[in-house]
């Protein structure tokens, strides 16, 4: 079977490219059988569509399956990056049909205490037609994609999955040398029509975003995958803004206490939707909806409409400091979650955290919104990594160095 990879072109595969995406997305509802058939899911993903896929394959076991879809301009996730690419496999000769893609970037970010910023490839969104799986089309498009960005300078390269997709798992750690790296939690909370409370003890106040940038440059220090390009990714005009909380009435004889955290609207580039609902739940949630319009007073907590595609607003950068610290960032959630409530097409509120970063605590979230099944997984490019893509004693072998105090997740790369 003849398989040409080549770069995508916008007039000419944009048509294919959506359709293959349907169909790999209609396809998690099946079982996945072998490393390139899981791969073509979940693999390579870098982000949180995963996540939600994730929840997707646990509710399965209870009648409800969680469904992702990417909607917009396809190179919406890696447009930000100085490099950039996705490549296509097509069947055939030239013109024949697409059945498969990959998206991949290169960008330059900080490694927290070990070396201050180096040049990482992020591979995703490998997809492969049902049709065509298991002739080794995910195996060219990543080993194009490496290619490509490491002659971009690349360094390393990242992708993610999740623990429980052992297929997804062999493929990369075993066909192509990653290593599990770090597994950052997935955490989110459903956006009620009712306002949540701020306390009056605590004052929010909206950063400008050279202010926010200058912020962040003293309190994401040290950290790891922070974007050279944070103060650009502040002023996009998909960040809502960076909001700043403290106390009204501070405690002079303690040390001062704040939280900051940015807000990022997804919606226009991913949209949501829970399927497999059984009839009783759908109409007692729709119950509690009807009841809520036509008696807000009873403030009753009803769920959005999640049977219908819905979009997300994603927290990053949650930083939080001093013994009112938590307190604080909870007051920060609940702004965000009445900055979403005036958007129609939000129904979650989410954050991507390191497992370890003490905000992870604070932060609200529902357990059937979230997540701990993330892993990242990295692996070394070059003439310096062995066959397997390690590193072996190199000193410069980000896969042997311990987390750093704090995880960023680049919510364009969701």
């Amino acid at each position: 079977m003849a398989i040409r990879v080549r770069e995508f072109n916008m007039e000419r595969d944009l048509p294919a490219v959506e359709d293959l995406e349907h169909r790999c997305q209609v396809g998690l509802s099946g079982d996945q059988a072998g490393p390139e058939e899981a791969s073509t899911v979940d693999a390579a993903d870098g982000g949180g569509a995963k996540k939600w896929r994730r929840r997707k394959k646990t509710a399965k076991k209870q009648g409800m399956s969680l469904y992702v879809e990417q909607i917009g301009d396809p190179f919406a996730r890696v447009r930000h990056s100085p490099d950039y690419v996705i490549l296509v496999a097509e069947h055939g000769e030239e013109g024949g049909e697409v059945v498969g893609v990959i998206k991949a970037c290169v960008r330059t970010v900080s490694r927290g205490k070990k070396k201050q910023f180096a040049r990482v490839a992020c591979l995703l969104g490998l997809r492969v037609s049902p049709s065509h799986r298991r002739l080794g089309i995910a195996t060219e498009l990543v080993r194009r994609a490496e290619a490509w960005c490491e002659a971009r300078g690349a360094v390393h390269a990242t992708m993610a999955t999740t623990a429980s997709n052992s297929a997804s798992l062999a493929l990369f750690t075993g066909r192509f040398g990653y290593e599990p790296f770090r597994r950052p939690v997935f955490l989110g909370h459903p956006v009620h029509r009712h306002r949540a409370r701020v306390p009056s003890a605590h004052r929010v106040l909206q950063l400008p975003p050279q202010l926010a940038a200058a912020a962040y440059a003293s309190l994401l220090s040290p950290a790891e995958f922070v974007p050279t390009d944070l103060p650009a990714l502040l002023a996009h005009k998909l960040t809502l803004g960076t909001y700043l909380a403290v106390e009204r009435y501070p405690d002079p004889s303690l040390p001062p206490s704040f939280a900051l955290l940015s807000v990022w609207d997804a919606t226009r580039s991913l949209r949501l939707r829970v399927g497999g609902a059984a009839p009783l739940l759908r109409a007692s949630l729709a119950a509690a909806r009807a009841l809520d319009r036509h008696a807000p007073w009873l403030r009753v907590p009803s769920l959005p409409d999640v049977f219908r595609p819905f979009g997300t607003y994603l927290l990053y950068g949650l930083r939080m400091s001093g013994p009112e610290g938590p307190a604080l960032l909870r007051s920060l959630c609940r702004h965000a979650h009445n900055v979403a409530r005036k958007n129609p097409a939000c129904a979650v509120v989410a954050a991507d955290l390191g497992p370890g970063d003490p905000a992870a605590a604070a932060v609200p979230h529902w357990p059937s919104f979230s997540c701990d099944e993330d892993v990242w997984c990295v692996k070394k490019l070059g003439s310096t990594a062995d066959s397997t893509g390690n590193a072996g004693d190199d000193e410069d072998d980000w896969t042997t160095l311990p987390p750093a105090e704090f995880l960023f997740v680049d919510p364009r790369e969701f």
